[in-house]
């Protein structure tokens, strides 16, 4: 039985980037991966849809998307060429808390004291009859599509849901979205996404909000809407966008002594070490889980902190990443994007906040880029401290990660109101805000 300093399975966001900094520490790395590198997020998540997001149209956008993922595919490999790294390029199961076999071939079992799983997330399918249509679609298989639907019906109204109707509306689809919930992008303040909502319908796409899919036939979906009466839409293709879930099967993870969650997740502690009910194993017990697969923060960028915590806490090393501030953002047109709670969740808290508004309209530069639909709300306590910032607008992506970054440095209003700002930018919003 062969053996090394860190077992990772998975070669994702989280999996890769556990490689590269475990490697630079010095630990001699064995990363498992059955499918290609990059995991979901190279190479049918977030960066594909992105080269759709910045294509003016559809052939373009398939160009660009088969150009993109090879090259950013190719740079993983080069990270994992590490001398201290070993791809092994198969899928990996327990064997017991520390020991890992591959799935699919008779290589030796590995052990080592330390295994981090990064094995990310899949479709999580709703139980709706006909959902097996041959014109049901999941995102990957959206992506894959070889000609542009005539009409595209979205059933979910979450970031996936959200980016592709965007996308494929600009294309030239006729979109219809049906969401259950009474608002789209359920983690973005409810101001910010009714705002962004209307201005989608605005631009064609055809809402169906608190509105249950019943059933799928031949291309027609039937839906229950908020006042109980069945409608249907027909479509040439239909996009289940109704989230993830954590992808733990065949890990055998009961050999481990590991018990999912409720929701499927791997549960962890504030380290992604493995919460386990085998305690005459616990002193020894050093699994770890990150990214997805812990259903705690679904992000790529969260994974790879996630990673460099979990590193750490291996190798005895305290840092101070503060997993409570953490960014997200939606490309839709125009994007969204947040950090820290909204302002719903601050009043269901009973935590004292101020509101402060700012408008693209207002700025120079949005004037000048012809992009003047958004808002911003920032959220500060009575110190004066941020406590958030939700928005919509071209490049608030950018803007809410300025906020991020004052509010990881416990930056105050008054503070922000006193640094300059590029005359004209964008990021001038942001400071109208509190001037």
């Amino acid at each position: 039985m062969t053996t090394t300093d860190l077992i990772i399975i998975g070669a994702g966001p989280g999996g890769y980037r556990a490689a590269e900094y475990a490697a630079k520490q010095g630990l001699k790395v064995v990363i498992f991966e059955g499918e290609n590198v990059g995991g979901t997020c190279l190479n049918v998540g977030c960066i594909p849809t992105k080269t759709y997001v910045h294509s003016a149209s559809f052939n373009e956008a398939r160009e660009r998307m088969a150009a993109v993922v090879p090259q950013l595919r190719a740079g993983v490999e080069g990270i994992l060429s590490n001398p201290n790294i070993t791809l092994v390029r198969e899928q990996a199961s327990f064997v017991d808390s520390h020991t890992v076999k591959s799935l699919t071939s008779d290589l030796s079992p590995l052990t080592s004291e330390s295994i981090i799983i990064a094995t990310g997330s899949e479709t999580k399918w709703l139980p709706i009859d006909g959902k097996d249509d041959p014109k049901v679609f999941d995102s990957t298989g959206l992506l894959n599509l070889e000609t542009l639907p005539k009409r595209l019906c979205i059933v979910g109204a979450g970031v996936i849901g959200m980016e592709f109707a965007s996308v494929f509306n600009r294309f030239g689809s006729e979109v219809t979205v049906i969401e259950f919930l009474k608002e789209c992008l359920p983690a973005l303040d409810s101001d910010i996404a009714k705002r962004l909502r209307k201005q989608m319908e605005k631009e064609g796409i055809v809402f169906n909000m608190q509105c249950g899919v019943k059933q799928i036939a031949d291309g027609e979906v039937f839906f229950e809407n908020k006042k109980g009466q069945t409608e249907s839409v027909e479509a040439d293709v239909i996009l289940m966008a109704t989230g993830r879930k954590p992808r733990t099967e065949g890990l055998n993870l009961e050999a481990a002594g590991i018990t999912l969650a409720p929701d499927g997740a791997i549960p962890v502690d504030d380290n992604y070490k493995v919460i386990t009910k085998l305690k005459a194993q616990s002193s020894k017990f050093k699994v770890y889980a990150i990214g997805d697969v812990n259903g705690k923060q679904m992000l790529a960028h969260a994974a790879e902190m996630q990673a460099i915590r979990a590193v750490n806490h291996i190798i005895g090393k305290r840092d101070a990443i503060d997993f409570n501030i953490m960014p997200a953002a939606i490309f839709t047109e125009p994007e969204a994007a947040s950090v820290g709670p909204t302002e719903d969740q601050l009043k269901e808290q009973g935590i004292a906040y101020e509101c402060k508004k700012s408008f693209w309209r207002a700025n120079g530069k949005a004037l000048a880029m012809g992009e003047t639909e958004g808002l911003l709300k920032l959220f500060v306590d009575s110190d004066g401290l941020i406590l958030g910032c939700h928005a919509y607008g071209a490049h608030s992506a950018d803007i809410v990660q300025e906020v991020s970054v004052l509010m990881c440095k416990h930056t105050t209003i008054s503070e922000l109101a006193d640094m300059v700002h590029i005359h004209p930018t964008l990021s001038e919003i942001l400071k109208n805000a509190v001037d």
